[in-house]
């Protein structure tokens, strides 16, 4: 007996809310803007992993950190925003909004603190929005988390503290699971065949970029008479330098006072550039988005800091020295003067001896 108009439409409601009803739900990160951020709430998505383990984990993010997320074991899938830096574009937003709500999203997790990325799982019409209170947010997120200004967290528990009911108290860093990255077999390979480096010999990664100026840069100078010491005692090791565009003028100071470093500076993808981190037997940084992909694979490294805090963002790995001088001075680049080469050449020895 054939269905009337009135019995179908029914028939038809029913199976659409049956088809919601067994969707599986998500949950969505929203990434912050800078690459050094995004390692650092990687133990974030471990704790929702532990907290849900089948709920696929999603993670809108720009294109130039998209790679960090694809290397964390927990992400099922990385959209990339279309968004300018900066940029309101609401209609864009309304737009990117709409798809979002057809993945079925059940919360979400809202990491920059600015009002405009808080919009976007408002108007996907997520039902939980969790986040910092940052810039007017009221509304836009339901389940909102403070900081206290005069002591901030530091990264690694501002983050993952996302994952519990908001408090006044957070988990010690000890307490909590480290960043961790991956990176499969074949891409290290085919990333040492392309940039052609030899797997049988020692790789040691210089990051000497730094945003914010000169202030956060061990000097170029320093850079090159460590690189020339490492080739003095280990004439068969690879020194090779990577870093954006923004670095290539100062990865070139570097090749000019020590010809045998490569400089990959702006040459490699952000994707490429993990992998060889992956592969290095040992990594020296500046405080910079590059030296917190290092920690979170677990290389050996030096990390050089100058005006920022060791402890709000230090290295996780196994072995890690951290060189900061408390130093009452001003510029605070007279702290990354006085951290010698010979400093940074002691521990390292020891790395390379390993």
């Amino acid at each position: 007996m054939p269905l009337s108009a009135e019995s179908l439409v029914l028939h038809l409601s029913i199976l659409t809310m049956t088809t919601v009803s067994i969707k599986t739900p998500r949950t969505i990160i929203i990434s912050p803007n800078w690459i050094g951020d995004a390692v650092m709430a990687q133990p974030l998505m471990q704790l929702l992993r532990q907290q849900h383990p089948e709920r696929p984990i999603d993670v809108l993010a720009p294109t130039w950190v998209a790679p960090v997320w694809r290397a964390m074991r927990e992400v099922d899938t990385v959209l990339e925003t279309p968004f300018k830096h900066g940029k309101l574009q609401l209609g864009e937003r309304w737009k990117f909004a709409r798809q979002l709500r057809e993945r079925g999203y059940c919360d979400a997790y809202v990491l920059p603190n600015t009002l405009k990325f808080a919009l976007i799982p408002w108007m996907a019409g997520i039902a939980r929005r969790v986040g910092y209170e940052g810039e007017m947010r009221y509304g836009l997120l339901n389940v909102l988390h403070h900081d206290d200004k005069t002591a901030p967290r530091a990264m690694v528990p501002f983050y993952a503290a996302l994952a519990l009911p908001p408090t006044s108290v957070v988990p010690d860093r000890s307490a909590l699971p480290r960043p961790v990255l991956s990176v499969p077999d074949e891409q290290l390979v085919q990333t040492m065949s392309r940039l052609r480096l030899q797997s049988d010999s020692a790789l040691v990664v210089f990051a000497p970029g730094a945003e914010f100026g000169s202030a956060k840069r061990w000097p170029t100078a320093h850079f090159a008479t460590l690189a020339n010491t490492i080739f003095q005692r280990h004439p068969q090791a690879q020194v090779v330098l990577l870093g954006s565009g923004k670095d290539k003028t100062v990865c070139d100071e570097i090749v000019a006072l020590a010809p045998q470093v490569r400089s990959f500076a702006g040459v490699t993808l952000l994707d490429e550039a993990i992998a060889l981190i992956a592969r290095a037997n040992a990594m020296v940084s500046n405080d910079s988005g590059l030296l917190h992909i290092a920690s979170a694979l677990n290389r050996p490294i030096i990390a050089i800091y100058g005006p920022t805090d060791p402890e709000h963002a230090p290295p996780f790995s196994d072995i890690a020295k951290s060189l900061f001088l408390h130093l009452e001075c001003a510029p605070c680049r007279q702290r990354m003067l006085n951290i010698s080469s010979e400093m940074v050449w002691e521990p390292l020895r020891e790395m390379l001896k390993s």
